[in-house]
């Protein structure tokens, strides 16, 4: 996200007054300057009853934009039907009816980029007009399977995880579950041995990136993006129980969902576990805003949760 954009993002947070931080340094215009202190111990976060609903199915991909938490909601039925709604001031909204989505994110310009198994393609939306815009659809000449998560950096660059969750929503597909890079026109697989990755996120300073996946018995991966690529890896955190997606605040520190698992763990830098955030839903996704940019939000099975913390985070 580049300095014009969250410089709007800081204001509609009320926090433009703030320098940037030297501590964050490389982290540069994402992080305010005083990021907070890091959560320790277990957690409660508390539901918002106004978007309660047992049958809605899934709730995913929260992210914060000029003071409204949108979050994509898709169904199980065929074709895997999905929308976008719109959480602001104790209200919920539909701001997209027909989206295809699953994970959210903000592109350079802050626009709404979007997983959209529905095209089998990454999208972005002007949320507005509706319209939508194809920013890459295709791999080796196929199809992705079903485009899930997504993060991108301040230049521009995508990173999105490519499952089989939803390739039932439209033909074709790649011949693995894979991990990709898109930057312009040029479409690369970064890492096609995981199986089902899912959630995907980059460390404040942009120089590792983050992929949860390996159903059951599953784990985060770190990537190393100032290595040559194929880009250095290590394993961040093993024993993940359906790693979903992933929030990261401001210190460096991992927000990890583990689905069925009904809980988030997070995970300093370092791989070591900190604090625990236990929930009474299969969970999703989380995201930072709020006024200060220290509340995170969590999704999950027509459940959204939020809690408030002493450290400022990422808005997807």
């Amino acid at each position: 996200m580049n300095r014009s954009i969250y410089t709007v993002y800081l204001a509609g947070l009320g926090m433009i007054s703030g320098a940037l931080s030297a501590q964050a340094g490389e982290a540069g215009d994402r992080c305010p300057a005083e990021p907070g202190t890091a959560p320790s111990g277990e957690l409660h976060a508390e539901r918002i009853a106004i978007a309660d609903n047992a049958a809605a199915g899934l709730y995913e991909g929260p992210v914060w934009r000029d003071g409204t938490l949108y979050f994509s909601h898709f169904l199980f039925t065929d074709g895997f039907p999905s929308k976008v709604l719109a959480y602001s001031q104790g209200e919920l909204t539909t701001a997209l009816a027909d989206s295809g989505s699953n994970g959210l994110a903000l592109d350079e310009h802050g626009e709404l980029v979007a997983g959209t198994h529905k095209y089998k393609a990454v999208s972005r939306f002007d949320l507005d007009s509706g319209e939508r815009e194809t920013l890459a659809e295709r791999y080796k000449g196929e199809v992705f399977n079903s485009p899930n998560d997504l993060t991108v950096d301040r230049d521009g660059r995508l990173y999105f995880t490519d499952p089989d969750f939803q390739r039932r929503a439209a033909p074709g597909g790649q011949p693995v579950t894979g991990v990709y890079q898109v930057d312009g026109d040029k479409v690369r697989l970064l890492d096609g041995t995981i199986a089902n990755p899912n959630g995907i996120s980059l460390s404040p300073d942009e120089k590792t990136l983050y992929v949860a996946g390996g159903g059951e018995s599953g784990y985060v991966r770190a990537y190393d993006l100032t290595s040559e690529f194929p880009y250095s890896q290590r394993v961040l955190l093993d024993g993940v129980v359906v790693p979903d997606g992933m929030a990261v605040d401001c210190l460096g520190n991992l927000y990890i969902t583990e689905h069925t698992a009904q809980r988030v763990r997070v995970v300093n830098p370092e791989g070591e576990v900190i604090a625990q955030i236990q929930l009474d839903a299969n969970v999703t996704n989380g995201a930072f805003g709020g006024d200060e940019g220290k509340t995170l939000y969590l999704t999950g099975m027509g459940s959204l949760w939020k809690l408030e913390l002493d450290v400022a985070g990422l808005p997807y």
